[in-house]
């Protein structure tokens, strides 16, 4: 069976990128466009990894971690922020509050892919 691996992102050209390498390489994607779209996706069978955006409607990235975090169904998937935000302080701060790596979206697409597959 495919790992899982919830995609929350609200550009949809990002999400679908992301989305399509993921496909390409065995995963089975399943994406959220949004804070609500994504808490509603933590469902079983529950995702085996979540790439997260920081800035989403209804929402933020710290806030949908902190929610992950305090359930203990949830609270040890892992979680790799893909965030337009890439100031030191971002990092530390979505590393602080639960996230397992942090990777700006300034990314070029086999870079974030092997960063991913750590």
């Amino acid at each position: 069976m495919a790992r899982r691996i919830l995609v929350v992102e609200d550009e949809a050209p990002i999400r679908e990128m992301v989305c399509f390498v993921l496909e390409q390489n065995g995963f089975q994607p399943v994406e959220a466009e949004d804070y609500d779209s994504a808490v509603n996706q933590l469902n079983e069978p529950w995702p085996d990894l979540i790439l997260l955006d920081w800035m989403l409607p209804g929402g933020s990235g710290i806030q949908f971690i902190k929610h992950l975090k305090r359930e203990s169904m949830t609270r040890d998937i892992p979680v790799v922020m893909l965030t337009a935000r890439g100031e030191e302080e971002d990092r530390v701060r979505g590393l602080e509050t639960g996230a397992d790596d942090y990777i700006p979206s300034r990314f070029r697409r086999r870079s974030w892919w092997r960063e991913s597959k750590r």
